[in-house]
């Protein structure tokens, strides 16, 4: 592959995450202050010294975007590569097992999904601890069961093909035919489903956030941030709107390169098929 051929927006795409990712590594040195560093008077409309302004507690608004990358990015990776390692190994377990054990998994997965994550989440927050690690796993969880679906559904199609018949015939156990057979050939879906359920995690951390039951206070956190400032709005005051601006932004380019992936390799599917 070469450079020239990525499209542009794909190149939108890949700009917008590293921006957030090197915000995120080097927060502490690139930020113009602290992160919870009152430096002025309330809600001070930008200026040629906060580029951004300052929010509803006098703190800077681009000091404190540049420290909610950090925590915002790092919550949502991690909630989505526990997700997916949860998702997939029970998806898979259950379509090399089939039987009682598919059944179970799957209907379980289905009495999950039929409750609104969004409320199931509120209330499993307001009962649990507020932390991260509790914050983490309970996105993940679930955010599993959209994994488990597509996991299931691509491995059922592979663990039909005839290497894993084969693999079976060998006398290879569950665990050898689930990370050695069916693994590596399901690997461009489940990519590409990992960027939207990152992107996703993005959005559903800020909306928790936004809730009060996200990041709290006085940690920095683009969703909490939205929430600090949204009486602004009613002045006229656009401190709301940066964070906001930021989370749609950064989702955006994290489907952008998805969709650059999925496209590429559709093509590549294609011209293999073609020859």
């Amino acid at each position: 592959m070469r450079l020239r051929d990525i499209p542009i927006t794909a190149w939108v795409g890949i700009f917008g995450i590293v921006l957030a990712c090197f915000c995120a590594l080097f927060a502490p040195w690139i930020a113009p202050h602290g992160e919870t560093e009152v430096v002025g008077e309330v809600w001070r409309m930008p200026d040629s010294e906060f580029i951004f302004g300052l929010d509803n507690l006098g703190r800077d608004i681009l000091s404190r975007m540049i420290f909610g990358a950090r925590t915002t990015l790092a919550v949502a990776l991690a909630a989505s590569i526990l997700s997916f390692s949860i998702g997939i190994l029970l998806s898979f377990t259950a379509a090399v097992s089939r039987g009682f054990i598919d059944l179970g998994l799957s209907r379980i997965n289905d009495l999950m999904m039929s409750i609104p994550t969004l409320i199931f989440a509120l209330v499993v927050l307001a009962v649990l601890p507020q932390n991260l690690f509790v914050l983490i796993t309970v996105m993940a969880v679930l955010d599993s069961t959209r994994v488990y679906r597509l996991g299931r559904a691509v491995a059922l199609d592979v663990a039909v093909m005839e290497f894993v018949e084969a693999a079976k015939l060998r006398g290879e156990g569950k665990v050898w035919i689930i990370f050695r057979e069916i693994l590596p050939n399901t690997l461009t879906p489940l990519l590409a489903e990992f960027g939207l359920r990152f992107a996703f995690s993005i959005l559903f951390l800020s909306t928790l956030s936004f809730l009060g039951l996200g990041i709290q206070p006085p940690a920095a956190d683009w969703g909490g941030m939205v929430k600090d400032n949204k009486d602004g709005i009613i002045f006229g005051i656009s401190a709301a709107l940066v964070p906001g601006s930021a989370i749609a932004i950064l989702a955006i380019c994290v489907n952008l390169v998805v969709d650059w992936l999925l496209r590429r390799t559709s093509s590549l599917k294609g011209g293999r098929g073609d020859a």
